[in-house]
């Protein structure tokens, strides 16, 4: 079932401006657009939206957001556990603003004074605001927290629909013609070229990606299980293959054999 642009932003009580503007970003792209340039949102579309929206409650800036959600090893079911914590916890943090109000109309009304601490103990944010900087900081850890992500976050936010569009088309071609030199080996000449390419990718369009990173990426394919599931699910084995072709790539980089 696909939903048209205004129906999604009555469901989520936003504007259709803000789902242009996210489509534009590449934070919330509809699963099809129509040749009169209708967008048109599927089930997952709506899933992602309010993970969106979830994320706005604490604040993250759009592109830190559009970063963890993209991440091929991101939870959403444990991320939705973090979710309802922090809200909880927000909830509390409300119930004693309405409390701390009640009382300072009944210090008026009454002619006494409220203690400081009990003034301003509700306005106490430290446990919140961790939680908080609790997802920046994984973002920033996951792609190396230095240069790379700042430099990749720097280059998106630059991002048209059309470089959005590009680089997802340009990635789905990759996995499927890699899948096809699976049965050649990762040392495969034909396969190489593509883990090659990949890596050139990465460089013109996020960071600049050394061979040091490259293997630490090929590396997290295998070791994070959320990142082999994600893979394995386009191929059995493909996350596998992925990490072996990349090993031979920057061995032969390294060797000056490429």
């Amino acid at each position: 079932m696909y939903y048209k642009v205004k129906e999604v932003a009555k469901l989520a009580g936003i504007s259709v401006r803000t789902l242009h503007h996210y489509d534009e970003i590449g934070l919330l792209k509809p699963s099809e657009v129509g040749d009169n340039g209708y967008r048109r949102y599927s089930e997952e579309d709506l899933e992602r939206l309010q993970q969106v929206l979830f994320f706005k409650e604490m604040d993250l800036p759009l592109q830190e957001v559009r970063l963890i959600l993209d991440d091929p090893a991101y939870d959403r079911q444990q991320m939705l556990r973090i979710h309802k914590e922090l809200l909880l916890k927000k909830k509390h943090r409300l119930e004693q603003i309405i409390q701390s109000v009640e009382q300072t109309l009944q210090s008026i009304e009454g002619g006494y004074s409220m203690s400081k601490q009990d003034m301003f103990e509700p306005f106490d944010m430290k446990e919140i605001e961790e939680h908080q900087q609790k997802y920046g900081k994984e973002a920033e850890e996951r792609w190396g927290g230095t240069d790379a992500y700042k430099e990749s976050a720097r280059r998106t936010s630059k991002f048209t629909e059309e470089d959005w569009r590009r680089i997802k088309e340009f990635n789905a071609e990759l996995n499927r013609k890699l899948i096809e030199r699976m049965p050649f080996g990762p040392a495969d000449e034909e396969a190489q070229r593509l883990v090659a390419s990949h890596r050139q990718h990465l460089t013109d369009n996020f960071y600049d990606c050394s061979t040091e990173m490259y293997r630490g990426l090929g590396e997290m394919y295998v070791n994070d299980p959320r990142f082999t599931a994600n893979i394995d699910k386009h191929q059995e084995g493909l996350a596998a293959f992925w990490r072996d072709a990349i090993v031979i790539h920057c061995d032969r980089v390294e060797a000056g054999n490429e």
